[in-house]
């Protein structure tokens, strides 16, 4: 019986492990993310999301028809007891060539930030402009961060909850200054399937407790929300974020995005089509819904 289940388990993991290796592939091809000779600093925190980018990068490079380089970075932002150790020690034994940057920006937050604030968004950009330096320092010509579909997803509710704005991640980013790209590899995978595959792997996490237990309210109240949703409407995560790569510009609000003030009489449909006197065309079924999950099978085998 035993035997049976460590068959099954290891069959589950080879679809899983396939699965993020052909999103992850696809996002590269569609956005373009990586180019022959790119030099690519892979940004290590010690999370689940981190150590998965760079295991499927480094998988998807020993298979690529391009070449291109990996450098493992991570930020050791002085954090009352971090463990120091645990990443250059893992990236020693992936033979991995790796830089380990030392910044006190624990230090600054905590004196800027008052006991009980939120301290993300200093957080962010202290290490955004950290990471830029050392981009240029070690001749980096991308830098990957190991956001996925859920935080996009998230990201999106975010900006609209409380920023106001149709805005969430993009898989591909130049800085602002121009000098830097930015990539998201794993902005088509699920984090389910990226905690699953973590799990399995047994990757030495390192928790970000920077700001001890305090969590980001905004962002954990909506991710519960989208838990909720997928709970009572499975697919709701995969229909929202086929909606953000599918925008109808006409059919919104943004007076820069679609000239409404000049919008004449014509005798040529829109590509968009008219719909204003139709009822909404809805889906049967959830417009990106996958049937192949085996997410659940593997946590179960897992314990």
């Amino acid at each position: 019986m035993s035997h049976s289940l460590t068959e099954k388990a290891k069959y589950n993991f080879n679809k899983l492990q396939k699965r993020l290796r052909r999103h992850t592939g696809q996002a590269i091809a569609d956005f373009n993310m990586i180019e022959e000779g790119d030099r690519i600093m892979v940004c290590m925190s010690g999370g689940k999301d981190s150590y998965t980018m760079l295991d499927i990068l480094q998988n998807l490079q020993r298979s690529a028809p391009i070449k291109f380089e990996l450098i493992a970075v991570n930020l050791d932002q002085k954090q009352p007891g971090f463990p120091e150790h645990i990443l250059p020690e893992y990236f020693q034994s992936l033979g991995i060539e790796y830089k380990i940057v030392e910044e006190d920006t624990y230090k600054i937050v905590t004196d800027i930030i008052p006991e009980g604030k939120t301290t993300c968004s200093l957080c962010s950009r202290l290490r955004r402009g950290i990471l830029y330096r050392t981009a240029t320092e070690i001749g980096a010509t991308k830098i990957a961060l190991g956001h996925h579909r859920d935080d996009i997803v998230e990201t999106l509710f975010l900006n609209m909850f409380y920023g106001g704005k149709l805005k969430s991640m993009p898989a591909k980013l130049a800085s602002d200054d121009g000098q830097h790209m930015v990539i998201r590899p794993l902005a088509y995978c699920k984090e389910a399937d990226i905690a699953a595959y973590a799990e399995h792997q047994k990757f030495p996490i390192i928790p970000c407790n920077l700001c001890g237990s305090q969590e980001n309210l905004q962002r954990k109240n909506i991710k519960m929300m989208l838990q909720e949703w997928n709970k009572s409407h499975p697919g709701r995560i995969e229909t929202i974020f086929t909606a953000i790569q599918n925008v109808t510009p006409s059919h919104l609000a943004d007076l820069s995005l679609f000239d409404f003030a000049n919008l004449q009489k014509t005798d040529v449909p829109l590509g968009e089509g008219d719909i204003a006197l139709d009822k909404p065309d809805v889906p049967a079924i959830p417009v990106g819904l996958e049937q192949e999950s085996t997410t659940q099978a593997i946590a179960i085998e897992l314990n």
